[in-house]
């Protein structure tokens, strides 16, 4: 019996002796039944019947790839086609740490990286802005803050037998006297009020002071030319300068910011665009990462910017910025858009967000992106190796609607395309679900030796946790191929 079968370059690709491609072609084939598939010896099974046409089998690429082990990513921008072998879990580790209070858990993972020179097996990561969570009294959802004297800190681990060993830390502060501590230790509350969201004590009853020198730490990258690091924080969005022992050196933030507070202790230089002060509270800049040279730094926001309002909270368009180091201006801007929420059970678009970067060189990242879900019901938690080389830079140039008529988040994938924008493309190099990673919130991620993927959760300090087991592990991953 005949079948007739529909080729798109979208979703018809075929293998012969090679990949072939047709656009919107209908053929008529002969469904080849009975066939048998192995890879490396061993018998395998594809989602899809091959076709025979005209004594060819032809096989959908997808099918085929991923019943020998890869994962296959599709381009619409570049019409292109990404197979990648997929890695090998090689090490699981828990922390054991007692808790900070009742009902506190003890909790690191909201970035890692892994240092120069230093062992395999030791990384730096930090938790956030410390315990928080979210209550109603009297009718109104209040953000609040059980433990408001939390300093957020950079932690020094270091895993084996199974365990995740803290082996020193390094809390964030001030040269000088921050002033809601009156010590040089920062907090993790929010800057500016009328701003921010408010901070409210453990009852959601007394409203907190607003530290102007606090941070929701969510990145973590370091330059080795000149030994410190770098912190994306949320609240800014804005990016902390930090010395190896914890002291704040200066921080960049969005234009106009600066003017909202005074930072004597911390100079704050504007030099991101002040479009960036549009951002979704919560949803600021997740990931941040640094080229091994120290020439360019990169931050990826978590979300898109509410650019021009908050109706804006579904579009897929996230913006990656790059920096000069030497002058701490932005040189470059690109878009990394969002897996799309429709072909996903139960999500919008807005729960699909990047937690993490990593920088392989200048033109080569990884992005964690994930969903809202943990254990069965997650979907979404991706690694992917995004290329930068044939994206189009958009610094400056949509940041209202004065440009296109729309903002570069009210564009849809046909307005990019006809607006000759090519976002980043992207390949999976990690697809955590296969693998049933727990936890919802994947936030650490960092690379070794180019082919040692490694990545650890943010538990939230166990706030608002609707299961006893919400702890912090990390998982270790063997690529089959070196990254560099």
């Amino acid at each position: 019996m005949k079948k007739k079968w529909v080729i798109t370059t979208a979703t018809g690709l075929f293998l012969t002796a090679g990949i072939g491609f047709a656009s919107a072609a209908v053929i008529n084939g002969t469904p080849a039944l009975g066939f048998k598939f192995s890879n490396n010896g061993q018998a395998v099974s594809i989602s899809e019947t091959p076709v025979n046409i005209d004594g060819h089998l032809y096989v959908p690429v997808r099918a085929l790839s991923e019943a020998a082990g890869k994962y296959v990513d599709y381009d619409a921008f570049s019409q292109g086609v990404a197979l990648t072998d997929k890695p090998t879990l090689i090490g699981k580790y828990a922390l054991k740490d007692p808790n900070l209070a009742e009902g506190i858990k003890m909790g690191v993972g909201s970035s890692l990286t892994h240092l120069p020179g230093d062992p395999d097996n030791v990384f730096y990561t930090t938790a956030d802005r410390g315990p928080n969570g979210q209550i109603e009294v009297n009718g109104k959802t209040v953000r609040t803050f059980p433990l408001a004297d939390y300093t957020p800190t950079i932690y020094k681990i270091e895993i084996a037998d199974g365990t995740i060993n803290i082996i020193d830390q390094f809390p964030l502060k001030v040269d000088g006297v921050d002033p809601v501590t009156n010590k040089a230790n920062i907090t993790g509350l929010p800057n500016i009020k009328g701003r921010d969201e408010a901070p409210y004590d453990a009852k959601g009853e007394t409203e907190l002071a607003y530290d102007p020198y606090g941070l929701d730490i969510e990145g973590l990258a370091y330059n080795a030319q000149d030994d410190t690091f770098w912190i994306s924080d949320e609240y800014g969005p804005s990016i902390a300068h930090v010395k190896r022992d914890g002291t704040l050196i200066e921080r960049i933030v969005p234009q106009g910011w600066a003017s909202q507070v005074e930072t004597p202790l911390v100079p704050a230089r504007e030099t991101l665009p002040a479009v960036y002060n549009k951002l979704r509270q919560n949803r600021g800049a997740e990931a941040v990462g640094i080229t091994q040279d120290g020439k360019y730094m990169f931050m990826a926001m978590q979300n898109a910017l509410r650019n021009p309002d908050k109706t804006m909270d579904n579009s897929r368009q996230v913006r990656i910025i790059k920096f000069d180091l030497s002058t701490l201006k932005p040189i470059a801007e690109f878009v990394y858009q969002l897996e799309d929420a429709s072909q996903f059970k139960d999500l919008v678009q807005g729960d699909i967000v990047v937690s993490d970067l990593v920088v392989v060189n200048d033109h080569t990242l990884l992005i964690d992106e994930r969903d809202k879900f943990s254990g069965d019901k997650a979907q979404l938690k991706r690694i992917y190796a995004v290329d930068l080389t044939n994206a189009t830079n958009v610094l400056g140039k949509y940041d209202d609607d004065k440009a296109a008529g729309k903002t570069l988040e009210q564009m849809t994938v046909a307005d990019l395309k006809a607006n000759s924008i090519k976002p980043v493309s992207k390949r999976t190099v990690l697809d955590s679900v296969e693998f049933k990673f727990p936890y919802e919130k994947i936030e650490g991620v960092t690379l070794t030796n180019g082919d040692t993927l490694t990545i650890v959760n943010d538990n939230d300090f166990g706030v608002d946790s609707t299961t006893e087991e919400n702890g912090t592990e990390l998982w270790q991953f063997k690529l089959p191929y070196t990254l560099k």
